[in-house]
């Protein structure tokens, strides 16, 4: 139990990191204000403030991350009238704005000027008003500015021109669509360390790799390096021909035309059953070169996404709950993995990296796919939809998405604790 957690919490924590960061590493570039970035949810555990004002926490529930972009969905700062806070204004006419302003029962601020907020403008003006020692003043508030939320959190305020909304629509599309770009190249990442690991990538070719100890193979007299031209006078000019020809044989005698050391040779073998299938003890070669092990990486990562998309074809077509998988479901995967060993641990993060990639652009409001949608809506009506109808777009993508969250994870506890 503790292993699968721990593998858990290591694999899907890597792949929220590097999806989360490619969102927080474009936004940047877009001119975005990033106020949070957070790996994981909930109370936060630890919190680090850059110079450029972002705010790093790590939250205690490892279920996922996020990056608190200005101005974007329900980011915004809302302080009630009459609320307490206190403010610390430089002391120098040069730099008397406000530079943090301090909303926390939990934060004190040496120096600052207590005052019940009345009003406030942290976008277009940049002031806050209230009441200091019984007096109503109002105070100039920098354009960098941070300010202290309830829970302790300290953000920089969000002006205008920092707001998600401010940047251009090429801006936004790339902001939205790096996160899952980053997974998909993790998972190729992933998928190299793997060929490499495992010392190389299967060759397609017909030449045998290795022949099994007491199997039919030896007992005919086959050899490594053998290349299999035909199979009863069937060509078979790779390895997949040669596989197809031995499983359909029925276990019947095999004449193999085999090419060795520049000439040709016949060889019979009568194939065996082992674990359900015909066999006669042949194994595929390796290609060990450096880029024959980079460019595996990309065909394997290649045959994921495929066969990803092909599930995702078949879930249209005829949904299933049971062809969907949650939190638990990766949990049980991750214990699996743990116990075979660190390169199928890396199987796991290269194959859910590309299935999280993929699956975050489908065109559903709240996933990267829906935001892109509205981005390209944006392009083509020359102007974004109005805030008031995006959030109603957002609010039935969450909708649908946590209803789809629930109905997966109860059924993953009903497959992996009651049936």
């Amino acid at each position: 139990m503790i292993e699968a957690l721990i593998t858990f919490i290591i694999v899907f924590g890597i792949i929220v990191v590097v999806h989360e960061y490619g969102h927080l590493w474009w936004a940047k570039r877009a001119g975005i204000l990033v106020r949070e970035f957070s790996i994981g949810m909930g109370p936060k555990i630890f919190a680090h403030k850059a110079k450029d004002g972002t705010m790093y926490t790590i939250r205690i529930l490892p279920v996922g991350g996020y990056v608190r972009m200005a101005g974007w969905g329900d980011d915004k700062t809302e302080i009630q009238k009459g609320a307490p806070a206190s403010l610390f204004i430089g002391e120098s006419e040069k730099d008397s704005k406000v530079s943090r302003i301090n909303l926390s029962e939990h934060v004190e601020l040496e120096n600052s000027v207590p005052i019940l907020v009345t009003a406030y403008d942290f976008e277009n003006e940049l002031y806050i008003e209230g009441e200091v020692f019984g007096e109503v003043k109002r105070y100039t508030v920098d354009h960098d500015a941070t300010i202290i939320e309830t829970d302790g959190t300290e953000v920089r305020i969000a002006p205008i021109d920092v707001q998600y909304q401010s940047a251009t629509v090429i801006g936004k599309i790339l902001t939205n669509f790096a996160g899952p770009l980053n997974n998909f190249i993790l998972g190729v990442i992933a998928f190299i360390l793997l060929t490499f690991l495992q010392g190389g990538v299967p060759s397609p070719s017909n030449q045998i790799g290795q022949i099994e100890a007491g199997t039919p193979a030896q007992t005919a007299g086959l050899k490594a390096g053998d290349a299999i031209q035909s199979v009863n006078g069937k060509t078979t000019e790779n390895w997949n021909a040669v596989v197809a020809a031995i499983t359909s044989s029925d276990g019947g005698k095999l004449t193999l035309d085999i090419g060795r050391n520049g000439s040709t040779k016949q060889i019979d073998v009568t194939p065996e059953k082992m674990n359900g299938a015909y066999r006669v003890g042949i194994m595929q070669s390796i290609k060990t070169g450096i880029w024959d092990k980079i460019t595996g990486g990309f065909v394997q990562a290649g045959q994921a996404a495929t066969a990803i998309f092909q599930a995702l074809g078949k879930l249209i077509s005829r949904p299933n709950l049971n062809d969907l998988g949650g939190p638990v479901a990766i949990f049980q995967l991750s214990g699996q993995a743990a116990q075979v060993g660190p390169t199928a641990v890396i199987y796991l993060l290269a194959m859910l990296s590309i299935n999280l990639g993929i699956v975050n652009l489908i065109p559903i409001p709240v996933l990267d796919g829906g935001k892109i949608v509205l981005n390209l809506i944006e392009a083509v009506r020359g102007k974004p939809l109005s805030p008031e109808k995006e959030s109603i777009i957002t609010m039935i993508g969450v909708v649908f998405m946590l209803i789809l969250f629930v109905a997966v994870t109860w059924n993953d506890i009903m497959r992996a604790f009651i049936r």
